[in-house]
């Protein structure tokens, strides 16, 4: 009975488990260890050469989904900055209102007042 990556056991048999087992066996201490060489030399280089077609299918997406996002981080901060303005417009009109008409800013906050007032009970 041999362990799997996850410590779990198994029935399998497994050529080797170990990197010291893949040494005795690329050093020909068992009989299979040329097959055993073979085996772990094509799965090496399927590996690599699906690692490779993975990477160049991904690039060109990652490249799109960062400028993407470069893009719409420059839109956010555009917007923002532009609320941020017409907002400190909107005080600066809502302050000379009040400066000048100072009794009918107070009528108006009484009157908003009720009515939130009457709305809550």
């Amino acid at each position: 009975m041999s362990t799997t990556p996850n410590n779990e056991k198994s029935d399998k048999t497994v050529p080797f488990t170990t990197a010291e087992d893949a040494a005795k066996a690329a050093n020909g201490s068992t009989p299979s260890s040329t097959a055993a060489v073979d085996l772990v030399n094509r799965v090496a280089d399927k590996a690599h050469a699906t690692i490779d077609r993975l990477a160049t299918t991904a690039a060109p997406a990652a490249q799109q989904l960062q400028k993407s996002l470069e893009d719409t981080n420059d839109l956010l901060h555009e917007r923002a900055d532009r609320l941020r303005t017409t907002g400190n417009e909107w005080c600066d009109s809502l302050r000379t209102n009040v400066r000048e008409h100072p009794l009918m800013a107070v009528g108006t906050a009484l009157a908003v007042g009720m009515l939130i007032a009457r709305l809550t009970r």
